[in-house]
């Protein structure tokens, strides 16, 4: 986890969103738990993330979601951690987390548009990043 000595890391802070888009709606699937997976596993930003930390990410998350101010406290480690060069990756996983079971509610969609705003991701960008999503993401 974290604390003033152990602050996150830019892989920790991008797992920390992926997981916290996937339980915006209360609701973990495991489509989307294999996603988170298979990103760490496959993109180079995690390269050297240890993979076993992914649940200490998940009890921050789940830990944060509990108090009442704790997404705002998220997104204040996400910003202390993550360069902005990697807001856009972030924005991007994310989405794919969202789409990875077939469908997006409510509350997954209220979350990424607070991350647009949060992350500053501009309103192009965000669309073709969600465009590329889906089109990742269609079944046949």
């Amino acid at each position: 986890m974290t604390d003033d000595s152990q602050p996150l890391s830019a892989p920790d802070a991008l797992v920390a969103l992926m997981i916290a888009t996937s339980v915006s709606d209360e609701r973990i699937r495991t489509a989307e738990l294999v996603t988170i997976e298979r990103i760490v596993n496959h993109l180079p930003v995690f390269g050297t993330y240890d993979a076993d930390h992914i649940r200490a990410m998940a009890s921050l998350v789940f830990d944060l979601f509990e108090e009442e101010d704790g997404l705002d406290a998220l997104f204040g480690l996400v910003k202390g951690a993550l360069p902005e060069h990697l807001y856009e990756t972030a924005y991007a996983l994310c989405c794919d987390v969202a789409a990875a079971d077939g469908r997006l509610t409510e509350e997954e969609l209220r979350m990424l548009q607070e991350m647009r705003h949060q992350l500053d991701v501009s309103r192009l960008h965000a669309a073709a990043i969600e465009r590329g999503a889906r089109a990742r993401h269609l079944t046949i």
